[in-house]
C-alpha cells in the first residue's frame, strides 16, 4: 500500500539489457497474506520522470470480513496516485475527505507539506467475499510545491481520456501522451496510461518526454526481439523510438515517465523532500503526536490510531 513500514525502501534489483537502460524484477512482500511488489525506488533507478514510488497491490482475495487496514499515516514532498484493476477501498484524509475509489478512477493526494490518511476496506465490502488488484504510485513534487498546503482531488473512470483501436485500449491517468490530456492537475510534465493489448497488437511510447518506462502487469510483451513477462519494469534511454508488441496471451501495462526533477530526492518512510533537513523536521513532527495543533492532523472520522514512526515506542 502507500505507506513504508521501515525507514527506507527495500530496493528490487535491476539490470541492464540492449535497448533497455535499466529492466526492474520487484521483490515481492507479503503484507498478512497480501502480495505487494515495488519496483520504484531501485537501486540504479530511484525515479522514471517523477515517480519514485510504484507498488502493484496484489491480486488478493478476501473472505467475508477480511480486508485492508492501512491506519493513518503521514506524507510530504508527494502526490500519491491509486489506480485499482480490481476492488475497492476507503480513503480517508486530514483534510476530511471520505472517497471510495473504484476501477478506472484515480484518487490524487497532493501531501505538500504534510498530510495524513489512510486506507481501508470499507464495512460495506467486507460483507462479502471480494478481491483487490491495483498499483499505487508517488510522485515527487518540484521543489516551488513542496510546501503548498495539502489537496485531493478525485477523477471518475468516464472523465479520462481513452484510445481504442488496432487491438489496444488505452485510458490516460496522468499528464499528456498520444495528443490527449488527463484532467488531473499535474504540477510537472509527466504521462501515466493503462493499457490493455490483445494478442499481437503494437503500441509505440509517447515521443517528446524525457524519460519513459513501463511495468507489464500481467501478458508479456516484446521489444526489439527480447520477450518481457509480467512482473517486470522497463526503462528506456532517452529519445529512442520504441514500440512494444502483446505476446500470445495479450498484455497489460502500465505506462509512465516525463520531467525529471531539477535535483535528488531523499526518502524517509513516507516522506519525500529535496532535502533531509526537511526529512527530519517531518519525522519530527510526526514523532511528537500533537495531532490538535501540529503540523499533521488525523483524518475525521479515522482518529483514533495511526502508524508510528518506524522504531518510536507507542505511549
Amino acid at each position: 500500500m502507500s505507506w513504508m513500514p521501515d525507514i527506507e525502501p527495500k530496493c528490487p534489483s535491476a539490470g541492464n539489457l540492449h535497448d533497455i537502460e535499466t529492466l526492474i524484477v520487484p521483490r515481492a512482500h507479503d503484507l498478512g497474506g497480501f502480495e505487494v511488489r515495488r519496483a520504484l525506488p531501485a537501486p540504479k533507478r530511484q525515479m522514471v520522470g517523477p515517480f519514485i514510488f510504484f507498488d502493484q497491490m496484489g491480486p488478493a482475495e478476501f473472505l467475508r470480513e477480511d480486508g485492508i487496514d492501512v491506519r493513518p499515516h503521514p506524507h510530504i514532498g508527494l502526490a500519491t496516485v491509486t489506480y485499482l484493476y480490481q476492488g475497492e477501498f476507503q480513503h480517508r484524509d486530514s483534510l476530511g475527505t471520505n472517497q471510495m475509489i473504484h476501477p478506472g478512477a484515480v484518487n490524487w493526494m497532493v501531501a505538500g507539506n504534510g498530510v495524513t490518511h489512510s486506507e481501508r476496506t470499507s464495512p460495506a465490502t467486507r460483507q462479502n467475499k471480494h478481491s483487490l488488484f491495483g498499483i499505487q504510485t508517488w510522485v515527487a513534487l518540484p521543489e516551488a510545491y513542496e510546501d503548498k498546503p495539502a489537496s485531493f482531488a478525485h477523477h471518475g473512470q468516464e472523465t479520462l481520456p481513452l484510445l481504442k483501436g488496432e487491438g489496444k485500449e488505452v485510458r490516460l491517468i496522468l499528464g499528456t501522451a498520444w495528443g490527449e490530456q488527463a484532467p488531473v492537475q499535474t504540477f510537472s510534465e509527466m504521462f501515466y496510461a493503462d493499457a490493455v493489448l490483445q494478442p499481437g497488437a503494437k503500441l509505440p511510447l509517447p515521443d517528446g518526454h524525457e524519460d519513459r518506462g513501463l511495468y507489464v502487469t500481467s501478458g508479456s510483451v516484446s521489444i526489439a526481439g527480447d520477450i518481457f513477462d509480467s512482473g517486470q519494469m522497463m526503462v528506456f534511454r532517452p529519445g529512442d523510438p520504441i514500440t512494444v508488441t502483446a505476446g500470445e496471451s495479450g498484455a497489460r501495462l502500465m505506462l509512465l515517465g516525463g520531467e525529471t526533477l531539477n535535483g535528488p530526492r531523499y526518502i524517509s518512510w513516507n516522506f519525500v523532500a529535496s532535502s533531509r533537513e526537511k526529512l527530519a523536521a517531518a519525522k519530527q513532527a510526526w514523532m511528537e503526536g500533537d495531532f490538535e495543533h501540529g503540523r499533521f492532523k488525523l483524518p475525521p472520522g479515522d482518529d483514533e490510531e495511526f502508524i508510528p514512526f518506524p522504531g518510536q515506542q507507542r505511549n
